[in-house]
């Protein structure tokens, strides 16, 4: 048990709990291991999401945020018609100095311990070979398997092709609401973060004809995205404030705040981060500015449907086609938005909300085992 962490939060009457089912601390001295895995939801299922690695600066830095993301997961799930509940797990470290085999296989045995409550995919931080190490310890990993991706290509498991591709359609779907047209030639945007996920988005708008500003926090991402893809260097203090006609942020969340909003210059929001706002209040702030934002638990939900779809037969035709309802989700959300006045954000709460508030789980439903976890 990480004690530091329970003696110093009021885990029940933090602004970030919702009501979540389970809440654990691990810490394994050993490895340096100290880790939180929160399930939301399991309503429509046993909870999946990813695992995430970060230094936080604070325990309750790392808690607000598993907190967040789990929550956002039973959001993510229920919006993408997918039967899973909403979960997280966050490692507190630097994944590029503190991840080791052993700490890997520590977080394994804590995830078995779960049951099968909650299983963990890959996530900001950690790769398949992560969950892989996981998975010597535990049966309770997703994304790992060795398949035929969503696109048709060889796949071992990562889902950040379908997260990139999804946000894509669902950027495409923005576009097509906010300026009227598909065409993405001259289309200005500016990533905010281009790791896995931001460089495949990046490299999708580039083969759309968009122009393209970039940021990273690592200099390698940064220059990959300049040299391949012709796209444009951009601050960390000015990627977000561009103007352009999209800004994708593609990094960690809570990006979209009092500070920033007031100035953004770009009409549309619409990036793969989870958890772009700081808090609930500053969706409406971006419809007062006329700003169109894609919810983020609607737009990159398609790593977690390519994930779904792992343990199943599911050719990859059918994988692909579920991952392109999202941009149908997320004109059904705008086009709500437009007729009742409410902020988009709103909208998709409210539709996620129907959809895991009134759904019964499946008689029988067990805890996932999939294909290839040990």
């Amino acid at each position: 048990m990480y004690l530091e962490t329970v003696k110093t939060m009021n885990v029940f009457s933090h602004p970030e709990f919702d009501n979540h089912e389970h809440l654990s601390f691990f810490c394994d001295p050993e490895t340096g291991l100290k880790a939180i895995v929160a399930i939301h939801n399991t309503s429509r299922g046993p909870a999946l999401g990813g695992c995430r690695m970060f230094p936080y600066a604070t325990d309750e830095e790392a808690l607000r945020d598993v907190l967040r993301l789990s929550r956002g997961m039973t959001y993510k799930s229920a919006l993408a018609n997918l039967d899973l509940g909403g979960g997280k797990s966050v490692i507190i470290g630097d994944p590029r100095e503190h991840k080791t085999e052993a700490l890997m296989e520590a977080m394994g045995k804590h995830l078995e311990s779960l049951g099968g409550r909650y299983s963990a995919a890959e996530d900001s931080g950690t790769s398949v070979a992560d969950l892989r190490v996981m998975g010597r310890h535990t049966r309770y990993v997703a994304g790992i398997a060795n398949r035929t991706g969503f696109d048709g290509n060889p796949s071992n498991g990562d889902p950040s092709p379908a997260t990139a591709y999804g946000t894509f359609i669902g950027l495409k779907a923005a576009v097509r609401h906010k300026l009227g047209h598909d065409d993405l030639t001259g289309l200005k945007v500016a990533i905010q973060g281009v790791g896995n996920v931001g460089f495949r988005l990046a490299r999708h708008l580039r083969e759309a004809g968009a122009e393209l500003w970039v940021h990273d926090i690592h200099q390698d991402n940064l220059q990959r995205a300049v040299d391949e893809l012709g796209a444009r260097p951009a601050s960390a203090e000015d990627i977000l404030f561009l103007p352009v006609d999209v800004v994708a942020p593609c990094a960690m969340g809570a990006v979209l705040n009092d500070a920033s909003i007031p100035k953004l210059k770009a009409g549309i929001i619409a990036g793969a981060a989870n958890n772009l706002l700081d808090r609930p209040e500053h969706d409406a702030m971006l419809k007062q500015q006329d700003i169109l934002y894609a919810p983020d638990f609607a737009i990159n939900a398609g790593g977690i449907i390519d994930v779904f779809y792992e343990r199943t037969d599911a050719t990859p035709e059918t994988v692909r086609k579920h991952v392109d309802t999202i941009g149908d989700t997320l004109t059904e959300i705008f086009n709500r938005s437009d007729r009742t006045g409410l902020p988009t954000g709103d909208i998709a709460n409210e539709l996620a909300e129907e959809r895991f508030q009134k759904h019964t789980a499946g008689a029988g439903l067990a805890p996932m085992r999939l294909a290839g976890t040990g």
